[in-house]
């Protein structure tokens, strides 16, 4: 498990060092940080065999809802989004890049599994 949540954490990081920006792990809090500031979410949940994950960069949403709660049940913890450093990209083109990174970074999932499809990965962003 900890090495999915590695390599789902390296893709946010190379996906951003994509737009110039440094992005870097927490041990024991996962997901991508910049500065002390979140900027990506991570959840996994195995099941059955199954991994079952969640990922979540900001790109261009509106923060103000994550200063009502403590982000990750961390009291203070600032969130920031890739269009507080200049970064205009569209939400489906920066989904692109980083499903691009953790196709060639995750393993292939194994032939007759129940997954398994013959059609690559598509990102389709949220309407």
């Amino acid at each position: 498990m900890r090495e999915l949540v590695h390599l789902m954490e390296q893709a946010l990081i190379d996906t951003l060092a994509g737009y110039g920006l440094a992005a870097e792990r927490r041990d024991g809090a996962p997901g991508g940080y910049i500065d002390d500031a979140k900027i990506a979410a991570l959840g996994l949940r195995v099941r059955h065999g199954c991994s079952y994950h969640g990922l979540s960069l900001n790109v261009d949403m509106d923060l103000a809802p994550f200063g009502w709660i403590n982000p990750c049940g961390y009291e203070g913890l600032r969130t920031i989004r890739m269009k507080d450093f200049g970064i205009d990209d569209t939400v489906a083109a920066v989904g692109e890049q980083l499903l691009g990174h953790l196709v060639r970074l995750l393993p292939p999932v194994a032939p007759g599994a129940a997954s398994a499809s013959a059609a690559p990965p598509t990102f389709e962003a949220p309407a």
